[in-house]
């Protein structure tokens, strides 16, 4: 690795660790329900293209949608991709309206070749995200509620290409707590906080499959497809209630192994994509998702007859479906500098599984971005804009509007080459 790309790289950590520090990485009371907010394991150049992947196939970006996509890479080159991003939150529920941001480390991703047809990949991106901070007032005190915490993804993938087609897997090992509290705060006197605890160690395996083919000299598509099976998860939930006084311990009124109680849902992902490169490049892609999370049971402390707890028992969820399009333009692949950058832009729809007093969760998405080679060799710069609306029907209840600044930095590295000494 150059000096040049060791500053990058030390920058891009201390970056990270900066945002992670200091904020959520995602700050909206809809992340109470359920797992919280789901990620899609999309990187920033995929974020800036509305998130789409499935029949992505690059030897020069790394994507975990699809494992399959991990033999695209030649047998010289190391990949190493991380990201950061930083989010402002407008938020508005009748008259009442407030301001948040949020952000963090996203992932950190390497792919690197195992073979002359085989290739592989390693990091950790977010599975689900929870953080929240709200408050009202009842007859006789006031509530407040606070979330914190989230599942993430720690995977390892192989894949194998044979004559443009390609097979790949995933297998994470999924990791993290999620923190649900209530402070009940009467008018008289002292204070109770109910905290509810899912304590997640499980794994999950994704399998992919692409397709390449030519139709013209110039032009090419790709057909992709994922497949996640339904599971059961794995780990631990209790709730305990304490008077927050200076001689008062939790009490433990409800706990359970998650195993047979919540489980993970049936996924399909599906997407096409169309490449035109001559002098310049252009990329098109559209992908739908697809989560039976209707048939994913999550049935919180069951079997407590506490009152207290009925903030947590069994939610119900809807199957979740999600649509993006994408596109990436570089004006000319071997031109300037400024004729090498690439432009992109894209756009989501999701229906999510979240169903909040018989309201549905739905999200829209427009996002752009910008992808800035560095003057020395094909590390790349991606830094995108995005924005998106989040809110419930048929009825609206709380009205999101995020603004969302992504950056990732994406290290193309040769190091199997060996240099001929003279």
């Amino acid at each position: 690795m150059t000096t040049h790309n060791r500053i990058i790289l030390l920058l891009a950590i201390l970056l990270g660790a900066t945002f992670g520090s200091h904020a959520q990485n995602v700050t909206t009371p809809y992340s109470m329900y359920g797992y919280g907010i789901l990620g899609d394991r999309a990187t920033s150049m995929q974020t800036q293209m509305g998130g789409v992947g499935y029949a992505m196939r690059s030897g020069r970006q790394i994507n975990v949608m699809n494992p399959a996509s991990y033999a695209a890479i030649d047998s010289l080159t190391f990949l190493f991709d991380m990201g950061a991003d930083l989010s402002l939150l407008w938020s508005r529920e009748g008259d009442a309206r407030q301001h948040s941001t949020g952000g963090g480390l996203q992932y950190v991703t390497m792919q690197f070749p195992l073979s002359k047809h085989f290739g592989g990949s390693i990091g950790m991106v977010p599975y689900s995200s929870v953080g929240y901070a709200f408050g009202s007032d009842v007859t006789h005190g006031a509530l407040e509620n606070q979330g914190s915490g989230g599942i993430n993804e720690a995977y390892l993938g192989v894949a194998a290409q044979y004559f443009g087609a390609s097979l790949g897997v995933n297998v994470s090992y999924r990791f993290g707590n999620i923190i649900n509290d209530f402070y009940a705060t009467p008018s008289t006197q002292g204070q109770t906080l109910t905290e509810h605890v899912m304590q997640i160690r499980d794994w999950d395996i994704v399998i992919g499959a692409q397709y390449s083919f030519p139709v013209s000299r110039f032009d090419r598509m790709t057909l992709g497809l994922t497949y996640s099976p339904k599971k059961s998860m794995h780990g631990d939930t209790w709730v305990t209630i304490q008077e927050l006084q200076a001689t008062s311990v939790p009490d433990t009124v409800g706990s359970m192994g998650i195993g047979g109680h919540y489980y993970s849902p049936n996924t399909v992902g599906a997407g096409v994509s169309y490449t035109h490169e001559r002098a310049s490049r252009l990329t098109v892609e559209a992908d739908l998702t697809w989560q039976q999370w209707s048939k994913a049971k999550y049935s919180a402390i069951p079997d407590s007859r506490d009152p207290r707890l009925e903030a947590f028992r069994g939610m119900e969820f809807a199957d979740r479906l999600r649509y993006a399009l994408g596109a990436e333009y570089v004006p000319r692949v071997r031109g300037s500098y400024f004729q090498r950058m690439a432009f992109r832009m894209g756009a989501s729809y999701t229906d999510d599984y979240l169903r909040i007093q018989g309201n549905r969760m739905r999200e829209f998405g427009i996002s752009c971005g910008l992808g800035f080679h560095t003057i020395q060799d094909k590390t790349m710069i991606n830094l995108g804009f995005e924005w998106k609306n989040r809110r419930c029907h048929p009825e609206a209840m709380l009205t999101e509007n995020y603004f969302n600044i992504t950056l990732g930095i994406n290290f193309n590295e040769v190091w199997f080459w060996k240099r001929k000494i003279k």
